[in-house]
């Protein structure tokens, strides 16, 4: 467990006769937390002890289901980057999610409205992409529960001929021009449905929801207010 602070929960525990099960067993643990494939969880369970099954069965049963995008098959997904900040969509920016998607990280963004009623942008890095099913509505940000969305874009698009960075943030441009609150992240599509970690497209997400850029909640701005 990441939040608030790192920390162990005893989940079960396996008898010497069952310790060569333990590397299987925490891996479709936690590919559960993030797949909920019940079929391969069933598979390791159906070789362990009962009470090791009861007890894992209890334990997921009693957890609520994680926040999407917040697992891979190896674990939490981390923040390297919390929060930075640009006042408008232009090269720098760019080249910042080039460099960022380049190398891999998960990428999510939004606008915001600043006190001045000018709008920027807040980006916040993740350690990894979060896989997606082939099959799967590709996404692994939740849309928030009552936002409406007036459209999603894909990099899949390539509206214009343009690359993936550059088509996303056109997107988010003309969104942002129009007074709308939009949302950008990166995801890896899978070619598979089962076991689907690590193995397909990156692509960009690129959601414009019917409703106002929302207001800046950063610190500075609420001591200025």
């Amino acid at each position: 467990m990441k939040n608030p602070g790192d920390e162990l929960e005893a989940v079960t525990t396996l008898g010497a006769s069952d310790l060569h099960l333990t590397t299987e067993l925490v891996g479709v643990l936690n590919s559960f937390l993030y797949d909920r494939d019940d079929r391969a969880l069933s598979e390791v369970l159906d070789r362990v002890p009962r009470a090791v099954r009861m007890a894992v069965q209890q334990y997921l049963n009693d957890k609520y289901a994680p926040m999407m995008g917040a697992f891979t098959e190896c674990g939490p997904v981390e923040v390297v980057r919390e929060a930075v900040y640009f006042g408008r969509i232009d090269e720098e920016l760019e080249e910042y999610l080039e460099g960022a998607y380049t190398i891999g990280l998960g990428i999510r963004m939004s606008n915001e409205r600043q006190r001045d009623g000018g709008a920027r942008w807040v980006i916040r890095l993740l350690n990894d992409e979060v896989s997606v099913p082939a099959s799967a509505e590709p996404r692994t940000w939740a849309v928030p529960e009552g936002a409406k969305l007036a459209r999603t874009w894909t990099s899949v698009q390539r509206a214009g001929g343009a690359g993936s960075v550059r088509g996303a943030l056109r997107v988010a441009a003309d969104a942002t021009d129009q007074g709308r609150w939009v949302r950008l992240h990166t995801l890896l599509h899978s070619r598979y449905d089962i076991d689907f970690e690590g193995s397909g497209t990156s692509e960009f997400i690129v959601d414009v929801f019917d409703s106002p850029i929302p207001q800046s909640c950063h610190p500075s701005d609420l001591l200025r207010a």
